[in-house]
């Protein structure tokens, strides 16, 4: 018979989920409320388990949706004009300010974790199933075994 939560436990539960929503990691999540990252990670994993479907449906929606922001912020650094400044100064190369690409790479690297998260959400990485036509003739062949002995 299955435990009943006590009043502290669901709103560990609800805090845990609320937190992870917000994108805090479970380390962050069980430092705040004073569990370990597993234990965060546990009570994360049993109460997705419980939501009806309806309920995951929409939060993927949500979650889609909240990634969808952060892929837009992403292409607008990937899209900006970055420049060199060091020591608080502008760096020139023939006249012209040096573009930094440091900004532009790291955004490169966001919008690839992105849109790996995104593939993850939507089932996008479950294996796939192939089928191959045609006729296929297999020949097995044994050697050192006696294949009389086999029997």
């Amino acid at each position: 018979m299955a435990r009943r939560l006590t009043e502290e436990d669901q709103q560990r539960r609800t805090k845990v989920m609320e937190l992870k929503r917000r994108g805090h990691s479970f380390e962050a999540i069980g430092a705040q409320l004073g569990i370990s990252k597993q234990r965060a990670h546990q009570l994360y994993w049993d109460t997705l388990k419980k939501i009806p479907v309806q309920e995951v449906a929409e939060y993927r929606v949500e979650q889609a949706e909240r990634l969808d922001e952060m892929l837009r912020r992403a292409y607008e650094v990937l899209e900006r004009r970055h420049i060199t400044v060091s020591n608080g100064r502008v760096i020139y190369h023939e006249d012209e300010p040096l573009a930094d690409d440091g900004p532009t790479l790291q955004a490169i690297r966001t919008v690839l974790a992105i849109e790996e998260q995104r593939a993850r959400l939507l089932g996008l990485n479950a294996p796939v199933k192939q089928e191959l036509g045609g006729e296929v003739q297999v020949t097995y062949s044994f050697e050192g075994v006696d294949l009389g002995q086999l029997k």
